[in-house]
């Protein structure tokens, strides 16, 4: 909070060292948790920037923005590296009895509920001085009975640690997985990935306890009966904690999950098939090596910045996108008459992902023929398909739009009519969307879903007038300093409090 507090005002650590009388290397050392605070401190630090950092003896005060929207955006933006890579390789950390090193990860709240649970488990874990590179040290002997189970309820991911501790204990328990306001969600299609590696799960109250049987089988076929990301990653993480080969069918060969066999080859696991859906792998029992690894750049965020400069009808670059996983989504927008460019390809610091700059201009879009929808990749991505709401408010005609997956978020993008959209639900699943839409500025609070959140703040950029968007601490789980990078462009979003 303090470091985003401190960039959103262009300020140096320096610069804000000697405002509050200590040394640029105490501010580093807080920004990156290294410091203890004094509420003294803490009182200086909040009149430096101008920003109250902690409420005391009182309800926690909400973040909200407000948002002076109809402004033309311009320059070019880089997309920040993946959000689901990031923690998927945090939980593969627990792998490597060596140490792993991530560069650029996000700086967001669901990277840091990740990195509790595994500080809590006695994993070390820290940021370099920059920022740049975080570093995993997972001790032999995990302290098990010390997880940190209010960071794992807070985030769905947490169900990837069943994958690598499965391949390292006998038995261990993981709290309940928590996340975005979604619909129902069942973790069974986990639970039959994982069946065939002896793993056991028994629901209790607030907690999943896990047993593994001993399967010593040479080689082991899986099918998989959901694509799911995660499903796969578990499976995928199973599989690479056990010495023998695993064949996994049906797996999806998303972007996070090529992340997560890329690192696991610099571990020494052998992984065939990569970016399809028929993997083989041939795991260790014991893995200690020095890792270094750059996780590739976030389709969603490119998505969300791409989206950003679409309805507000500016010319808009995009760096550092990686096309393979884009493809569907430009091809679509082309089908609307969206007018881009795309540069030349060029390598990802992974050496692997494919990465292009997108130019995006002002265009007269239409309503597609068919419905847009989300499939498994090499589909549409199904966390890009909200954007297509907002981006269909601003076409002619009316579009169908399919979300098949979530029963639960289509619901939270009727919170664009708020904003003078078109948007009418067929059914938990279906939203007819018509436009042309002239936005105008409303007060709205945050939906309780990541995306539909994001698309509401999008819509506000392109709305005339000032609009309001209150509790907005559900975008800082997948977007590191959102704001900031969209004021940088030409945006007017400012944060207060009541």
């Amino acid at each position: 909070m303090i470091r985003g507090a401190r960039k959103g005002r262009s300020m140096t650590q320096a610069q804000l060292a000697e405002r509050v009388g200590t040394s640029q290397s105490a501010i580093n050392r807080i920004e990156q948790g290294g410091q203890n605070l004094s509420l003294e401190m803490l009182t200086r630090i909040s009149d430096a920037l101008d920003q109250q950092i902690v409420s005391i003896g009182g309800a926690p005060q909400r973040a909200h923005l407000r948002v002076q929207g109809g402004r033309k955006l311009s320059g070019s933006i880089a997309v920040n590296s993946s959000k689901n890579a990031a923690v998927a390789l945090l939980c593969a950390s627990l792998l490597n009895r060596g140490v792993t090193r991530l560069h650029r990860v996000a700086r967001i709240v669901e990277v840091d509920r990740i990195i509790d649970v595994l500080r809590s488990l006695g994993a070390t874990v820290a940021w370099s001085d920059d920022g740049e590179v975080l570093e995993i040290v997972a001790p032999s002997d995990l302290r098990l009975d010390a997880i940190d189970a209010d960071a794992a309820r807070r985030t769905r991911s947490v169900l990837m640690f069943l994958g690598p501790l499965s391949g390292r204990y006998e038995s261990f328990r993981l709290p309940y997985a928590g996340g975005c306001d979604l619909g129902t969600r069942t973790v069974e299609p986990h639970l039959i990935a994982l069946r065939p590696f002896g793993v056991d799960v028994e629901a209790t109250s607030g907690w999943y306890e896990v047993d593994v049987a001993n399967t010593d089988v040479p080689t082991k076929s899986i099918v998989l009966t959901e694509r799911g990301d995660t499903v796969t990653e578990n499976a995928i993480l199973a599989a690479a904690a056990r010495d023998g080969e695993t064949v996994i069918r049906n797996a999806s060969p998303n972007y996070m999950v090529q992340d997560l066999c890329f690192f696991l080859e610099l571990l020494g696991v052998r992984v065939e098939g990569i970016g399809t859906t028929t993997l083989r792998i041939t795991g260790k029992s014991r893995i200690d090596e020095v890792v270094d690894y750059w996780p590739s750049e976030d389709p969603v965020e490119a998505m969300s910045l791409l989206t950003a400069g679409i309805v507000t009808e500016s010319t808009l670059t995009v760096t550092r996108a990686p096309i393979e996983f884009l493809e569907i989504e430009l091809a679509t927008l082309a089908e609307m008459g969206l007018r881009f460019d795309v540069s030349e390809e060029y390598a990802a610091a992974n050496g692997r992902t494919r990465l292009v700059d997108i130019t995006v201009h002002p265009s007269d879009l239409h309503a597609p023929i068919d419905k847009i929808h989300a499939m498994p990749f090499p589909g549409l991505n199904i966390d890009n398909l909200p954007f297509f709401v907002v981006i269909a408010a601003m076409a002619e005609g009316t579009t169908l739009v399919h979300d098949w997956v979530y029963e639960g978020r289509a619901i939270h993008l009727l919170d664009l009519t708020r904003l003078g959209a078109s948007v009418t639900l067929r059914d938990p699943h279906r939203l007819d969307v018509t436009g042309p839409t002239h936005f105008s500025g409303a007060e709205v609070s945050c939906p309780p879903a990541l995306r539909p959140a994001v698309v509401i703040l999008l819509a506000m950029l392109a709305a005339k007038g000032e609009s309001v968007l209150r509790n907005v601490g559900i975008i800082a789980r997948g977007y590191e300093q959102l704001q900031e990078r969209l004021n940088s462009l030409g945006a007017s979003i400012e944060t207060f409090h009541d």
